[in-house]
């Protein structure tokens, strides 16, 4: 039986009615559904796209939640925005990835948008390596409290394969995070909104309209004499790396803008006018990332070296001595000191890990191999060159560690990053999850200058900064560098790391124009006043030590700066090398009781004798947090949650959790037990999880512990929000208050801790597995 026109105007003004009142929910559920690889602008824009596109038309078959559904009006706009997020599946899915799906979003003039931090941004960057239907289920049944049955039955209306509820039923997502998405004042439909850069839409005004004129005057002479006869196309990116048009911000900029960050950094060093200098650096970056081609014909057959996978595999277990392929690559095991051709360490070689401190053996971090161009085809059938490999476009050969190239000072020195030398020697090192393209617009200038016998150039393209960096006379190697520096802002972009010394012990760096003063001092000694540290005009600091790699942490030294007071009054914080491009903020949270009681999620700048003391017996872990997989080091923060009186007599002890954030936003945390006496001891360890930060601030962690008399006891401790602690299994006990301590048997056996929350709920302990959870 149809159903009539005026029942189904009805149904529609009904839809019409729902998808209003829901609109939020609605643009949560497609935001988080559309794929991460858009960016948050393009996501924002497809969001509201697909809900303002999921009214069903009059005249149009009802769908499982019309008139005759089950669902009624809600459900059918569901349906609706999610077979819009979600690509279709087979033949027709196909078809639309060759045209390119996702669609591209919709064109808005002058503005960038983004959802604003925290909240749903929060969940997008937790689910971002799920499948869509996975994320749309978790969306479905764990935000908007649909239950699993009906969520299913949405799903499967949309088109989402059968397991996608299943899958969605096992992430693991802190309710703490759920309840904020679930109130009410929270809007997901509120972006943050942000101009484009107000004087380069101008030149494109102006250069569009002398285009326009241009080829009017072409079209009247193409009229009059005929076409032209065919000719090569200029490349797209030529313009954009014309070092004529590279954006160059004032001077003065930074103090008369609420945006402090790399974008109010102005153009500094005594090479800024250096057109062949910003040329080489220009050209360098665009030929780090080819443009990309069709798949290169395959080698001529040899014999298989020892080891050896098939192109595109993943050459699991040991691998003797030999070549790995890996698509277009060749990848060869690491030679401790040297990058002659040779046997090589028996052992696995890493394309994408980070071996911090001494390699293993076999195993070749970033920053142990550089990318050479190889000729394709150049081997001849069963030839096997121990130097080279022609698989495809390029061949990895081993790089000594400490350095990348012959006279070359590499900013990774050490084997702490990736090396990979692409065309005409340059050699290219990208932070994790960052893209070597070349850019889409015009890059900002922010440093061109000579140091230490390197001619260095810093530029800014929008979320990364990319060093550049040759020798300036003499022939050696060249160096392009790419960070990320997303939503980077007074402390995240004071500093970038210019030059370091042939042996990686000593730096010099750019400090922002903001900084007023700096200093340097050893994290280690807490007792210790900074060192002064002589500034250049240009911002340019005097040589300074930096971390040793390997050996004996003696000392930790870190730089100290102050801010301008046209910034903020009396502002000094603390910036630590990595190793990386850009420094790493290091803060601190004090206890929550007690004369340095801090309110919540307020970290403090590790200036005091407070943050001194608790670095000096943290600072020597931080090699530890080099190996971040995800973007890179953006901060670290010791967070003391507890303290507590330990038994017979043990004096009192302070529980501390250090955070390690990344860019990318997850961030890996280590919880300590510090007696009074004794060295600290590792309580918990846990990677990629939101505790003991903004979205994780309630914790509960607990240990075995051996008293100075002799016996065992189960220490607990929560943050100031636990009211109690229950302690079963091997040990049964319970305490009121944020500390338990129980006796506790000599082996160790398993325990579970529970804490109640004053607000009635309840948190596990911390063991970086499923606990820490609340």
């Amino acid at each position: 039986m149809s159903t009539s026109p005026r029942f189904r105007s009805t149904a529609v003004e009904q839809a019409e009615a729902v998808l209003v009142e829901q609109y939020p929910r609605l643009v949560r559920l497609a935001y988080l559904t559309l794929p991460d690889s858009l960016g948050r602008h393009g996501r924002v824009l497809l969001a509201h796209r697909a809900v303002q596109r999921a009214l069903p038309r009059r005249g149009g078959a009802a769908g499982p939640g019309g008139p005759e559904g089950s669902g009624g009006a809600l459900a059918e706009v569901r349906v609706r925005v999610l077979r819009g997020c979600l690509a279709p599946a087979g033949r027709t899915g196909a078809a639309l990835a060759r045209a390119g799906w996702p669609p591209v979003p919709p064109f808005v003039w002058g503005l960038r948008l983004w959802p604003p931090a925290g909240g749903i941004e929060e969940v997008a960057r937790m689910l971002a390596g799920e499948p869509a239907p996975v994320r749309a289920a978790f969306v479905l049944h764990r935000v908007d409290g649909l239950p699993e049955e009906t969520a299913a039955r949405l799903l499967g209306a949309a088109g989402a394969p059968a397991d996608a509820m299943a899958r969605a039923l096992a992430l693991g997502v802190g309710e703490t995070l759920l309840r904020e998405l679930r109130r009410p004042e929270f809007d997901a439909s509120v972006v943050s909104t942000r101009p484009t850069d107000l004087l380069r839409r101008r030149r494109r005004v102006r250069a569009g309209w002398a285009a326009a004129a241009a080829l009017a005057v072409v079209a009247g002479a193409l009229a009059v004499v005929g076409p032209a006869r065919p000719h090569a196309s200029r490349p797209v990116a030529v313009g954009v790396l014309d070092p004529a048009r590279l954006e160059r911000v004032p001077a003065q900029a930074w103090a008369d803008t609420a945006r402090v960050d790399f974008t109010a950094w102005p153009a500094r060093g005594g090479r800024t006018s250096d057109r062949a200098l910003l040329g080489r650096a220009l050209g360098a970056w665009s030929s780090a990332s080819p443009p990309h081609a069709p798949a290169p014909p395959q080698p001529t057959p040899g014999p298989p070296a020892v080891g050896r996978a098939t192109p595109g595999s993943n050459a699991s277990g040991p691998h003797a001595a030999g070549w790995t392929a890996l698509g277009s690559a060749a990848l060869v095991p690491h030679a401790a000191d040297r990058a002659t051709p040779g046997p090589a360490t028996p052992g696995r070689a890493a394309l994408v890990s980070d071996a911090s401190g001494p390699h293993a053996v076999g195993r070749a971090g970033l920053g142990s191999a550089a990318l050479v161009p190889a000729v394709v085809g150049r081997d001849a059938p069963g030839a096997a060159d121990p130097g080279r490999a022609a698989l495809g476009s390029a061949a990895l050969i081993p790089a000594a560690v400490g350095r990348a190239g012959s006279g070359a000072e590499s900013l990774g020195s050490g084997g702490r990053r990736g090396v990979a030398a692409v065309g005409g020697g340059v050699v290219v090192r990208a932070a994790p999850g960052v893209d070597t393209d070349p850019p889409r617009r015009a890059p900002q200038l922010l440093y061109a200058g000579d140091s230490d016998g390197r001619a260095v150039v810093l530029l800014l393209d929008g979320d990364r900064v990319v060093r550049y960096a040759e020798a300036v006379t003499g022939r050696g190697a060249r160096e392009l560098d790419f960070a990320r520096t997303d939503e980077a802002g007074v402390t995240t972009a004071a500093a970038l790391t210019l030059v370091r010394s042939p042996d990686g012990g000593r730096a010099r760096y750019l400090l922002a124009p903001w900084i007023a003063a700096a200093g340097t001092r050893d994290l280690l000694r807490a007792g210790e006043d900074a060192k002064p540290l002589a500034l250049a005009a240009d911002g340019v600091t005097a040589p300074v030590e930096v971390p040793r790699s390997a050996g004996a942490c003696a000392a930790w030294p870190a730089l100290e700066v102050t801010s301008s007071a046209r910034i903020v009054e009396k502002h000094s914080f603390v910036l630590a090398d990595l190793g990386t491009l850009t420094p790493v903020h290091l803060t601190y949270t004090p206890l929550p009781d007690g004369p340095g009681a801090a309110a919540a999620r307020q970290p403090r700048e590790a200036t005091g004798a407070a943050a001194r003391a608790a670095w000096a017996d943290t600072a020597c872990r931080l090699p530890e947090m080099r190996g971040m997989r995800d973007g890179g080091v953006r901060a670290v923060n010791i967070w003391e949650f507890a303290s507590s009186e330990l038994p017979d007599g043990g004096g009192r002890a302070v529980w501390s959790c250090t955070r390690t954030s990344s860019w990318a936003g997850p961030g890996d945390v280590l919880v300590r037990l510090s007696p009074a006496a004794g060295p600290p001891q590792d309580v918990a360890r846990a990677p990629d999880t939101a505790a003991c930060g903004r979205f994780g601030q309630h914790l509960l962690a607990g240990t075995r512990w051996r008293s100075p008399a002799g016996r065992w006891y189960l220490l607990a401790a929560g943050s100031r929000e636990v009211t109690g602690i229950t302690a079963s299994g091997a040990v049964r006990a319970e305490a009121r208050g944020r500390t338990l301590a129980a006796p506790a048997g000599p082996e160790a056996a398993a325990v579970e801790l529970t804490g109640r929350l004053a607000s009635g709920g309840r948190v596990t302990a911390l063991d970086g597995g499923g606990g820490g959870r609340d």
